[in-house]
């Protein structure tokens, strides 16, 4: 790791803002037709082709029928885009549904290939663990990491995330599960 030679400490990268701005039903419809500029222009952001890639259709489906099955529980089901300081759209992120009966929500995103390991992933991650802790039904926040995402598992480090167990998932294969306290102030 770098340090400063004035302060004799690690550097640390200046945090990357990022707001989510919510993608809608018709958003996703647009993107599953392969209709970027209409999916943009509902959106009130530039999506890009990482949207209507097969595994960003595969993901917009889902949630179409997760939203189709229970309307009033989308404002957990519905994919966020993240947009960086500059109105720059670098990936998306949300929750996989609401909370489950004993509060436990799980936390999914994806930055564009083009923005990854320049501080967006970990900036989502905070945002996202920020919301869930605003949220009086939510108690644990849980995410599920395949062991050779190397990547994913360096961004949770630091956030308090425990290692509980494994599952098999059908699209993902094995995936280590990972729980942290909704209530435990992230870092800055």
């Amino acid at each position: 790791m770098a340090h400063d030679a004035d302060h004799q400490g690690p550097l640390k990268r200046s945090p990357k803002r990022v707001c989510f701005v919510e993608l809608s039903g018709g958003v996703m419809s647009a993107l599953l037709d392969g209709d970027l500029s209409a999916a943009s222009k509902m959106a009130g952001v530039s999506l890009t082709e990482y949207f209507v890639t097969d595994q960003a259709r595969w993901l917009w489906q889902f949630r179409l029928d997760q939203m189709a099955a229970d309307p009033g529980q989308a404002r957990w089901m519905v994919r966020q885009a993240i947009v960086g300081e500059k109105g720059l759209v670098v990936g998306h992120a949300g929750f996989h549904g609401p909370p489950d009966e004993v509060g436990m929500v799980e936390i999914g995103y994806s930055v564009v290939p083009g923005f990854r390991r320049q501080g967006y992933a970990r900036s989502t991650l905070n945002e996202l663990l920020r919301r869930a802790a605003e949220e009086a039904a939510v108690t644990t926040v849980r995410a599920s990491i395949s062991p050779a995402n190397l990547a994913s598992l360096a961004t949770i480090s630091g956030f308090g995330f425990v290692e509980v167990g494994e599952q098999w998932d059908e699209e993902d294969g094995l995936e280590l599960v990972f729980e942290v306290p909704a209530r435990r102030a992230p870092p800055a």
